[in-house]
């Protein structure tokens, strides 16, 4: 999968301070002079690597150790069938909330339980991923989400981050000849990294037709995410 797509950099100066103020009273306090402010950011899109998707157990009954039995029946057997087909990093099984709660009626009255359980599938194997949550009919897909795995993440801000300082230098340099001055020197500086991508695209399931494959595959389809990386600081003109 190739993760670079499209590079972005955008710059902003922020402000002078004291450009050409007059030089201070001997033993007065020196406030800084012919600082600029500026910032400078740099911007990598990647496709996205990493799918999560969670399934969902619910039963409702008019027992609430009733209920909480039968969750907890359906949870094992599903994790049983879902750690088969496990592999780190590839596909990784954990489970989420775990909760049994009243039903009421609109008098206030309750009206027997309901008992809800998560499975959450998630790894950059996305044909793995979308076929065990296909294969577990016992469960519902509750959410489907995408992200970046850490190797990804690390790769993109690295390549925002010299996107970002190159542009920062090149910002830097030309403001200082803009003010008529020769050239700069870094006085502080700091670096952020930001996650701004935009939703990321899922398709809807589909209602099995009679007969369907009951493993069949639940239909993923990622997104592109931005790793934005801010550098902002000042530095001294000369």
């Amino acid at each position: 999968m190739k993760n670079a797509i499209k590079l972005v950099v955008s710059c902003s100066a922020l402000a002078v301070a004291g450009l050409a103020m007059a030089q201070p009273s001997p033993g007065a306090w020196a406030p800084p002079q012919n600082v600029l402010q500026l910032s400078a950011n740099g911007t990598f899109e990647v496709v996205q690597d990493l799918l999560s998707i969670t399934l969902v157990a619910t039963k409702e009954g008019a027992d609430a150790a009733a209920v909480q039995a039968q969750v907890k029946q359906v949870m094992d057997a599903a994790l049983t069938e879902a750690r088969k087909s496990a592999q780190p990093g590839q596909l990784d099984v954990r489970t989420g909330n775990f909760n049994v709660h009243p039903r009421y009626t609109r008098d206030g009255k309750t009206n027997g339980w309901q008992g809800t359980a998560e499975l959450v599938l998630e790894g950059r194997d996305f044909a793995r991923v979308s076929q065990v949550a296909g294969r577990l009919d016992t469960l519902t897909v509750g959410n489907m989400s995408y992200g970046l795995s850490r190797e990804t993440r690390a790769k993109a801000e690295g390549e925002a981050q010299t996107l970002a300082i190159e542009a920062f230098k090149q910002k830097a340099t030309a403001l200082a000849k803009d003010f008529g001055f020769m050239g700069y020197t870094l006085r502080e500086v700091s670096v952020n990294a930001d996650h701004a991508g935009p939703m990321p695209r899922v398709m809807a399931m589909k209602a099995s037709a009679p007969g369907a494959a009951a493993d069949a595959a639940v239909p993923v389809e990622p997104g592109k995410a931005s790793v934005v990386v801010n550098v902002s600081g000042s530095v001294q003109l000369k």
